[in-house]
């Protein structure tokens, strides 16, 4: 699962900042500062590990699921 996980990483990663961007949007109009791209460029960094853990996760369910 960690090979599938480190494949998915970079698409993890990115769908992380994105919608690390988007939420500092939505709370900007809340009243909160925004987030710059940048920010959540740098962000996405750690945090897309633990996306990319559960994505690998969800594949291989799916992957065994048709397997049966």
């Amino acid at each position: 699962m960690w090979k599938l996980a480190i494949l998915l990483y970079p698409a993890t990663a990115l769908a992380v900042a994105i919608n690390l961007f988007l939420a500092g949007l939505v709370l900007h109009g809340l009243g909160f500062s925004v987030i710059s791209p940048i920010t959540a460029l740098w962000w996405c960094l750690p945090l897309g590990a633990p996306a990319s853990w559960l994505a690998g996760r969800w594949v291989r369910g799916l992957m065994d699921e048709a397997d049966r």
